[in-house]
């Protein structure tokens, strides 16, 4: 899956001669958060097919590999530095939109719930450069680093562990992945369960996103973003048709509620105040590129709304 961003750079949004066109590759984490098809569960040098990509790195948790291994919890967020984008669940908008803009972007024939982070390739602004994160709301698929949920070839779902996050240690350090028994550790065990829910909670995710594709209730999102380079138009990110929302009869609009399509899409409205935030930290950064980074960000961009068209 490719978004498409065309940056304008001429000194206005219609100079078509300074207009290149980025295609912005789905960041890792949305690739992760997809159905993960493992080629071979039984051999740890094994490279994993990721949606195409091979990803070595990515290893199903196991008694036989990992029972002398230690992992340790993360203690920031340097990981997302390069996802413009995360995948999101129905269940955490509610909780997401609070802090953070939430958009859809096609996904083959279908569309896919997600945050936007940043407004660049390959760039997140919600985090620092020293792991530090900037919003809110720190989205689900991020808190069980190092951790994910894969689905085996023969369709079983697989706890796995990204071995090259610098996270998984020999030695005493650390806390272990296996108790002495063979059991999963109460912390292990608390991590598999809440990528369970996860899972599940993405199935309803699909089904809704799904939902207001039938009722025609996505539309494109033009972003202009007046940055300190010049004007930037932004594609490739959908948003509701609220024109269209509240032109839906009464028995369509009940079908939506029942089953949480309408709360998502009142959320995802209400969340694109937040676009303004990223484009302040944009600004800011883009300023300071020539200058020594201070310690501290000034967080006052929080509170201006004025650098931003929703179109």
């Amino acid at each position: 899956m490719r978004i498409m961003l065309l940056l304008r750079l001429g000194p206005g949004k219609n100079s078509l001669a300074l207009c290149p066109v980025w295609t912005l590759d789905t960041p890792a984490p949305i690739e992760y958060s997809l159905p993960l098809i493992l080629r071979d569960q039984k051999t740890s040098g094994a490279s994993h097919s990721v949606r195409g990509k091979v990803v070595s790195a990515i290893k199903p948790l196991s008694r036989e590999f990992h029972a002398g291994k230690r992992w340790l919890r993360y203690d920031g967020y340097s990981f997302t530095t390069a996802d413009t984008i995360c995948p999101l669940v129905v269940h955490e908008v509610t909780r997401a939109m609070l802090s953070l803009p939430i958009a859809f972007i096609p996904q083959n024939d279908a569309f896919a719930l997600v945050a936007l982070q940043g407004l660049e390739q390959g760039r997140n602004l919600l985090v620092t450069a020293d792991g530090r994160w900037r919003s809110g709301y720190i989205p689900a698929q991020y808190r069980s680093h190092p951790f994910l949920l894969a689905t085996s070839a023969d369709n079983q779902q697989v706890l796995c562990v990204n071995e090259g996050s610098g996270l998984m240690v020999d030695g005493n350090d650390g806390e272990p992945f296996f108790e002495e028994g063979g059991n999963l550790t109460p912390a292990v065990s608390e991590i598999l369960n809440f990528l369970t829910q996860i899972a599940s909670n993405r199935q309803s995710t699909a089904q809704i996103c799904a939902q207001l594709q039938q009722y025609q209730l996505l539309q494109a999102w033009p972003i202009t973003v007046q940055a300190a380079t010049g004007p930037h138009n932004v594609e490739g990110l959908y948003r509701i048709d609220e024109p269209a929302l509240n032109k839906l009869q009464a028995d369509d609009l009940k079908a939506l509620r029942d089953s949480g399509a309408l709360l998502t899409a009142y959320c995802q409205l209400l969340s694109m105040q937040h676009l303004p935030a990223l484009t302040r930290v944009l600004i800011h950064e883009q300023q300071l590129a020539t200058k020594p980074m201070p310690k501290e960000l000034d967080l006052d961009f929080f509170n201006d709304s004025g650098n931003i068209n929703f179109g």
